[in-house]
This record gives structure tokens, sequence and C-alpha cells, in this order.
């Protein structure tokens, strides 16, 4: 327990019945980098549950965010839906994960690809000035199966790009695709379908992906991934080896928070 820490919830939000976010407060020693992870549990057992969860906030912020799904016999977040403002959460002091942009090489576009929880780390990138210095364009992809599930897409297409810090550089440079595949939308599919159609690349109007200009991080369920992995590297992209090697293309796992 030594590397854990208590954090109080400061806000709650729910998206809907499946989907919520919250707000704890954050240790002023605890750094990481957009896009990594951090164990979450409750007080209250003898062994407290943790589980996995990206941090949706940026690393300059003095809170911390968090989005999760609601799985009503999870371990954890049979309890952890029910929290409130004031109440007490677990917090690791060891952020990690693989989805950073150290660990891609130089290049145009970065693509986002994420599908429901998944966006979470991609949210602490696109708050991340450095990120706008280092790409031309940053093309967001979330997919979810129905409307009420696109988690923040108010916070992206309205108020994003009146942010005095990043405001400029979202409305020169992020490209958000929200994408539902269960109900009637402006953009339906599965990324995968719509990328091998080449329908993604002519609606955002860029050129067809090329592993001289184009970088990915991916986060989505293991068939995203595998079924992404596929398409890239069909493609001539390659995977970043390990931590701190650079590829032209990064991957995590959305976490399955139970």
């Amino acid at each position: 327990m030594a590397k854990i820490g208590l954090e109080s919830v400061l806000s709650v939000h729910h998206w809907n019945d499946k989907l919520f976010s919250f707000r704890t407060t954050r240790d002023t020693s605890l750094r990481f980098r957009n896009g990594e992870f951090v164990l979450l549990g409750l007080p209250g057992e003898k062994r407290p549950i943790l589980r996995a969860y990206s941090i949706a906030s940026s690393n300059y912020e003095e809170h911390l965010e968090f989005l999760s799904i609601k799985v009503p016999n999870g371990e954890l977040t049979s309890r952890l839906q029910h929290i409130q403002p004031g109440d007490e959460i677990y917090v690791s002091r060891k952020p990690t994960g693989t989805l950073v942009a150290d660990d891609l090489k130089p290049g145009k576009n970065l693509y986002l690809i994420a599908t429901g929880t998944g966006l979470a780390p991609f949210m602490s990138i696109i708050f991340d000035l450095e990120i706008y210095d280092k790409f031309d364009n940053i093309i967001l992809f979330h997919g979810v199966r129905n409307v009420s599930e696109l988690a923040y897409r108010e916070l992206i297409e309205n108020e994003l790009p009146d942010n005095p810090y990043i405001g400029e550089n979202v409305k020169q440079k992020l490209i958000y695709y929200p994408c539902v595949t269960r109900e009637e939308f402006k953009n339906t599919g599965r990324v995968t379908d719509l990328i091998e159609s080449g329908k993604f690349v002519r609606d955002i109007q860029l050129d067809e992906l090329n592993p001289d200009t184009d970088r990915f991080m991916l986060c989505g369920s293991p068939g995203l991934l595998e079924d992404m992995q596929t398409i890239l590297n069909q493609r001539g992209f390659n995977i970043s080896p390990r931590l701190g090697e650079q590829g032209d293309y990064v991957i995590e796992r959305a976490f399955a928070e139970s």
C-alpha cells in the first residue's frame, strides 16, 4: 500500500445508465505523461480491489479525471458508480502505460482511435499543448454503439475551441470524428470498415494513410486492436516495439472495469 494514496471525489457525472466520469483531488507529488493510467480502488475492504483506469485529465491540471463503465455485478464498479463528492478513493502513485507520444516517430498526422472508454487517455492528450506542436493534424475518432455514449462530445465540439490555453490550436489542428454503430447519426460504422473503404479519410479531407506521415494511437476492445493492427501492418506501419522505443503506432486495450 506504500504506493497507493487517498484522494477525495470532487464531482461525478453520469452520461447514461452505462457510463459515468468523476474528478478527484490530485496529490501534488503525482507526475504522469498524458495517456498513462493508474490503479483505482475504494476504501472499506481489508484488501482493496484495484483496477486500471486511464487518466482523462491532462498532466498540468490540478485534479484527476476518470471515465468508467457501470458493471452491475462488478467487483469494483458496482460500488464505484455510486460515489459522491466528498467520498475517498485510492489512487496509485506510479502511473504507467503505452499510449505516450514519446514512443511515436515524428509525423504529420496523429490518429487517436478509441472505442468506448478508450477515449479517456486521448482526452488527456488533446488537452496537451505540446501535442499540437508535434503534429499538423490531430484526428480523434470515438466509436460507440449509441449516441448517448459519446462522452465529452459537447466539450470537444463547443467548449474546447474556446479554451484560453489550447483553443487556437484546437481550431486549426483538431479533427473530431464521433461515430456510432447502432443508431442513425452523421457518422456511422466501424472504424476498420471506414478506413478500408476510404470513407474515413475522405470525410476528414486528408490523404490516404501513409506510414511516412501518419502516426496512430489505438485504445479499445481486443477485437478493434487486432483488426486495426492487421490494417496498419498491411499498409507498412510498424508498432512501437517496447516502451521507450519509437514506432509508427502504439496500442493499449481499453480497460474493461469490473
